[in-house]
């Protein structure tokens, strides 16, 4: 594109974004007026019953004497509290993924040999079409991963002669390719991104059947394939705990919206990456690895209490960071009192910081845990209590790990799949009725006036000159 055709098209956007604005805002006294919960949750965070479902569960508050009073955060899958799935794997020394991803999938934990089914068919759905890894991932690499993986997934539909075959069978079988193939898609994403875009050495590793999910994910990672227990075993934990969330997060709704409509698998699976993409959903834990290196950047000394309360002051005035007002990776839509994937996390993440000496950090993570809600409750007038989420601990894990930022949101991607894909099954298997929501509009009627009879805005000498270009620029 010329310089002069960029220009034109500048142009115009900054002068028509101004009258989007002005022709699109709307009096937020209305959302009162008409009775709208914004974000599909009223005033005191409840959310707007819009489905059931029979995959998780969600407790934040408990009913006493008729009142809705917070407790203690709990997430349950398929039934099972997500404390009693993580121990047990635990102390069995397994890996947790492919169990607990067998559970969310058919509603049950595994026998040994279900278990043992289950794995060997996720072993051989982990192929990619012939030249797909050249020929797609290779070619046209970003920096947004997500963005990468959204055109594989997009292009693996091409591969698939079944592609717009919705009965259960099928979708089943695209869904296990996915969760199969998205280790793959996300870590040769960032290889290709790396080496054509960074001028980094390229190496691509197959995975190994053999293997666990999060070992072939740090094996296909590094140049040395090599990795301890212990880093497998906490990036195992962060995968289960991020697998799924109720239907009612951001992703998970897209994913039940979109297959309402009757759209094939990859389609589907596409929305929802482009949902958890967004900072404000699975994109929370890059800020808050950000927020911290900023912290480290603007206090004298991490170990003393005032100053970090000071520097947490500062984020909520607009001071600090990127002036949004946040204390990333404190408070969620649901839990109050705290949000059980953070309680478990935190056990993983205190023996991964011992091992990798980075205690430090640690202790510093766990003062602002136990700092941001006292200046939050100070600061804010807040409906509910507020705690430290997941996200506060992964972006941590994965820096200790040596995982690239490019790749957090994307290991968010590769385990909450599973969800998405039982959501999918649910929605399939449930319903028949495309999801539509209801919006109240208040457009003002008007008569219809001709093109001579509507006023036209006055433009500038530049504007004119601008805007009487040939719509075809020979040079691009």
């Amino acid at each position: 594109m010329s310089r002069k055709s960029e220009e034109t098209i500048n142009n115009f956007t900054n002068k028509y974004a101004k009258i989007c604005v002005d022709y699109n805002a709307i009096n937020p006294e209305l959302f009162d007026e008409y009775g709208v919960k914004r974000g599909l949750r009223d005033k005191n965070g409840k959310g707007v019953l819009s489905g059931l479902t029979n995959i998780s569960l969600i407790k934040s508050s408990e009913e006493i004497d008729g009142k809705r009073v917070p407790c203690e955060g709990q997430l349950y899958y398929r039934g099972y509290n997500i404390f009693d799935l993580v121990r047990g794997f635990q102390n069995d020394g397994r890996y947790g993924f492919d169990e607990c991803a067998y559970l969310l999938l058919f509603g049950e934990l595994p026998t040994v040999e279900q278990l043992m089914e289950f794995k060997k068919t996720l072993a051989y759905s982990m192929t990619l079409p012939t030249n797909f890894v050249r020929d797609v991932i290779m070619k046209a690499p970003s920096h947004d991963i997500m963005n990468s993986m959204t055109k594989s997934v997009l292009t693996l539909a091409s591969y698939d002669d079944r592609v717009s075959d919705l009965s259960l069978d099928n979708v089943l079988r695209q869904s296990l390719m996915l969760i199969s193939v998205f280790p793959m898609l996300a870590v040769y994403g960032y290889h290709a991104y790396n080496h054509y875009e960074c001028d980094e050495s390229l190496y691509i590793h197959r995975p190994d059947p053999t293997l666990s999910t999060a070992e072939n994910l740090l094996r296909m990672l590094r140049p040395d394939k090599a990795y301890t227990p212990l880093e497998a075993k906490v990036l195992d934990a962060a995968l289960v705990l991020h697998m799924e969330h109720g239907g009612g997060n951001n992703s998970t709704f897209t994913t039940r919206v979109v297959t309402s409509s009757g759209s094939d698998t990859y389609s589907v699976i596409a929305a929802a990456l482009s949902s958890l993409k967004g900072p404000k959903h699975g994109g929370a834990n890059i800020k808050v690895v950000q927020m911290m290196e900023d912290l480290r950047r603007n206090v004298d000394d991490v170990t003393d209490e005032e100053q970090v309360r000071a520097y947490l002051y500062r984020l909520l005035n607009k001071e600090a960071f990127d002036r949004s007002g946040l204390i990333y990776g404190m408070g969620h839509a649901v839990y109050s009192i705290s949000d059980p994937r953070a309680c478990v996390f935190k056990r993983f993440v205190e023996n991964l910081a011992t091992e990798k000496n980075r205690h430090k950090d640690f202790e510093l993570y766990s003062m602002i845990e136990r700092l941001a809600p006292e200046v939050i409750a100070e600061k804010c007038k807040i409906y509910k209590g507020v705690s430290a989420n997941v996200d506060f601990y992964s972006g941590f894990v994965y820096s200790m790990l040596d995982i690239p930022m490019e790749l957090y949101t994307p290991i968010f991607a590769i385990a909450r799949i599973v969800g998405w894909s039982a959501h999918r099954m649910e929605e399939l298997i449930n319903v028949d009725k495309i999801i539509r929501p209801a919006y109240e509009s208040i457009v003002t009627l008007k008569p219809y006036k001709t093109l001579q009879d509507r006023s036209t805005p006055k433009l500038d000498e530049h504007e004119k000159e601008v805007f009487q270009l040939p719509l075809h620029d020979a040079s691009c």
